[in-house]
């Protein structure tokens, strides 16, 4: 696994981890949240990598980050609840599943209606986004089940051999404890919240009134 240190600049991990992806690889990136693991998020076998490196149950949902509204608008159906949601918390800790658009048929969509979307409050994670021009996968730098690591030494110890199948690391250092986002379901135009995270369900259906 390579690392690259982000405090030598955004240009050169930005580039790094994008070449990665191009590639087909696996990334190991710093959110606004927790460190995230990320692949392609349309193509079937950089998913793959990554549920083989989590040991994560197949079939359950992953999610994606995008540049922004204009990206997610080119992947997924964006209702009015959902544009209010993204104004009022994105960039930032709000997951939001929505309905995929046909087109959107490998991937993270493989087999079901959805697309989880993810806007981070991070530079790196929305330059990223924008150099690669497509989403990249957005799940939790870890082994399912077990707490996430917060620096890259950790994250490496944890996944043990798997992590041998990480391409690049683009290390931030070491992160404070943080809550993951809140997962909020809106396929229906009525939020559901799937996991209480970093924006309590209150301040959601507060920015709805």
């Amino acid at each position: 696994m390579k690392i690259v240190q982000l405090s030598k600049g955004l240009g050169e991990a930005t580039l790094a981890a994008s070449a990665a992806l191009r590639r087909g690889g696996v990334i190991i990136y710093p959110t606004d949240t927790l460190y995230g693991l990320g692949a392609d998020a349309l193509s079937d076998d950089a998913v793959e990598k990554i549920y083989a490196i989590k040991g994560r149950e197949e079939g359950k949902p992953m999610h994606a980050v995008f540049a922004d509204m204009a990206m997610v608008e080119e992947y997924a159906e964006v209702n009015d609840v959902a544009r209010r949601l993204a104004e009022k918390f994105l960039p930032g800790a709000l997951t939001l599943v929505l309905k995929k658009k046909p087109h959107v048929e490998s991937g993270v969509s493989r087999g079901i209606a959805t697309i989880g979307i993810r806007i981070p409050n991070d530079e790196f994670c929305l330059e990223l986004a924008r150099t690669y021009g497509k989403p990249f996968t957005a799940t939790s730098a870890n082994k399912s089940s077990q707490i996430p690591p917060t620096s890259i030494a950790d994250i490496q110890a944890q996944l043990g051999t798997a992590a041998d199948d990480v391409e690049l690391a683009v290390d931030a250092q070491v992160f404070p404890m943080r809550p993951p986002s809140t997962v909020v379901n809106l396929v229906s135009g009525t939020p559901v919240i799937l996991r209480e995270g970093a924006i309590p369900k209150e301040d959601i259906f507060a920015a709805l009134v």
